[in-house]
């Protein structure tokens, strides 16, 4: 199958986004056709300073190359290296109705954060629209806050098939995939784990940086002897993304039982994070050593990833008579 994801670089990457989308990535790298870009068109959105976005992008693939993703095995680029992406998205802009961007929960969320109500934030889901169906997509990893958009998607292909097709698909209708054990990853408020929250713990932040954070997590005043609920817990929730499963299954029964303490837990926690991307860590140094590399990555992923565009904007643009 034909799979097809994209990150934004708004910031660094933290353990929600592996969770929600990376460890994804890399595993549906094996025995697929993998297209996964760094989504800087979007990242206009929230990024005003070409600097900051000029190092985003590079830290996100540096980041993804670091966490395993294999350009061998996957097709690794950036979205502004493909203008083909631009020109479908205003293709499918020309028969996309206002009324289904209106209803966008993202959008209203943003505009609620105190993100200006522009028309890129607006007609966000059309160009994401553009960014699957310019590959052929049939599956694409995204978290359950995605998941709208995605519908959006499908509705905007089979619109532009109904009206240009002919009798024929032109555009293939893309299915999401969704992880529900790791939809929606807490952050260190409790609510879903996001820059725009403030409330992150990065991947590549330094162990003293990722202990400091862990202790902030907010947890109720239960004592340390009483019997806690795992289900509603958090911290319990973090950490059952990064325990082994007798671990896990010890540290439930001592949840029900009472017996474990908050400040144990997040120790715990501290350290399982720190273990799991120490080998990243190392990687990613390497690098950072090696940026010519980085470039010919960079480099490889726009070509092959021009080539599969052009053939679907070629058919898009004859299915609407400016080819």
């Amino acid at each position: 199958m034909r799979i097809l994801s994209g990150i934004q670089p708004s910031g660094a990457l933290h353990i929600g986004n592996y969770f929600g989308a990376i460890a994804q990535y890399i595993a549906l790298q094996e025995g697929n056709e993998a297209f996964y870009f760094v989504a800087d068109y979007h990242a206009l959105t929230s990024v005003r300073d070409a600097a900051k976005m000029r190092q985003n992008v590079l830290d996100v693939l540096l980041d993804l190359l670091s966490l395993g993703l294999d350009p061998e095995k996957a097709t690794l680029f950036v979205q502004s290296d493909v203008p083909e992406t631009t020109e479908l998205a205003w293709l499918l802009t020309s028969i996309t109705p206002m009324s289904w961007l209106e209803k966008c929960v993202s959008f209203k969320d943003k505009v609620q954060q105190g993100l200006p109500a522009e028309h890129g934030l607006f007609a966000y889901p059309v160009l994401q629209a553009a960014d699957i169906l310019l590959y052929d997509a049939d599956l694409v990893p995204v978290g359950q806050d995605q998941k709208q958009h995605l519908e959006i998607t499908r509705d905007v292909a089979e619109r532009f098939n109904r009206v240009y097709g002919g009798g024929k698909d032109v555009f293939r209708l893309p299915k999401p995939y969704i992880l529900d054990s790791v939809a929606v990853v807490p952050g260190l408020d409790g609510q879903k784990m996001s820059k725009s929250y403030n409330n992150t713990i990065e991947i590549f932040d330094e162990p003293a940086t990722i202990r400091k954070k862990v202790k902030r997590i907010v947890t109720d005043s239960t004592p340390v002897e009483a019997p806690k609920n795992p289900e509603t817990c958090s911290l319990f929730a973090l950490f059952k993304l990064f325990a082994p499963a007798d671990e896990l299954a010890e540290v439930e029964r001592r949840y029900r039982e009472g017996g474990v303490g908050y400040g144990e837990m997040k120790k715990r926690l501290g350290e399982a994070i720190i273990d799991r991307f120490a080998s990243a860590r190392q990687e990613r140094a390497q690098w950072v050593a090696h940026p010519e590399r980085v470039a010919e990555v960079r480099a490889a992923g726009a070509a092959r990833a021009r080539a599969a565009a052009s053939e679907i904007l070629s058919r898009a643009r004859a299915a609407c008579g400016v080819d």
